[in-house]
């Protein structure tokens, strides 16, 4: 009978594990569809232009501004460290944190009636200098510019990835909210393996991906020890 109980648990398990790799699912994830055979359909048209946000003007940033039958108005001018902005009988005017839309109108508002009757006004940014910062167990930490959507894991590719040391499960966003510092912590194995979504990050945003103790003191018993050829366990405190 011991035999037979066995057996029978030993194809019940078989059975589950054929059923669960027929209809596999992501935990947490029923907006992902997992395709039979790695076969993936080709994007269509739409789904190569990846979802944009508003751009919005930031410091040090370069802009070009035109009032349409005004040559003398056009200007191309840099946004100073304070996010102000000097334009011809406008004078200053705090740029940052706004759209090119938004300034246009500002712009308009500034000439009508005073200086130009009916004007239109065209702002474009020519050059972007918000940057986002990469730090700790990635290959090549630095300041890396944001232009247009990003995310979480496409800011650490840019860095050129982590390091063999990087605590995958301890990856820090900081960011400012309204004047108050605030952190959140992500587990970048867990979005690699469709847990949950890549997170979008902003300029001016601090990534920091955390060490491994646990890598780290192995990798130095085993370059201490290069002949061992039995198991090493390590209790890391």
């Amino acid at each position: 009978m011991k035999k037979s109980y066995r057996f029978s648990a030993a194809l019940l398990t078989v059975a589950l594990l054929s059923a669960c790799a027929s209809d596999p699912k992501f935990i947490g994830r029923p907006d992902l569809t997992l395709v039979p055979d790695g076969q993936l359909p080709p994007p269509a048209g739409q789904d190569l232009i990846l979802e944009q946000r508003a751009y919005v003007v930031g410091p040090f940033d370069r802009i070009s501004v035109d009032v349409y039958g005004v040559p003398e108005l056009q200007r191309t001018v840099q946004v100073d460290a304070s996010g102000r902005a000097s334009l011809p009988l406008i004078g200053e005017l705090n740029v940052a944190g706004q759209t090119p839309g938004q300034l246009a109108t500002l712009v308009e508002a500034r000439l009508r009636g005073k200086y130009v009757r009916d004007p239109h006004a065209i702002v474009n940014v020519d050059s972007v200098n918000q940057k986002i910062a990469v730090n700790g167990q990635v290959k090549v930490p630095g300041l890396y510019p944001v232009t247009g959507r990003m995310t979480l894991m496409r800011a650490i590719a840019v860095a050129q990835g982590t390091t063999e040391f990087a605590a995958k499960d301890y990856v820090v966003v900081f960011r400012r909210v309204n004047g108050q510092q605030m952190a959140a912590l992500y587990n970048i194995g867990a979005i690699r393996s469709g847990a949950y979504e890549d997170p979008e990050v902003f300029a001016n945003d601090l990534i920091e991906v955390g060490d491994s103790s646990a890598r780290r003191t192995f990798r130095d018993i085993l370059s201490a020890a290069p002949l061992i050829v039995s198991p090493v366990v390590a209790l890391i405190r």
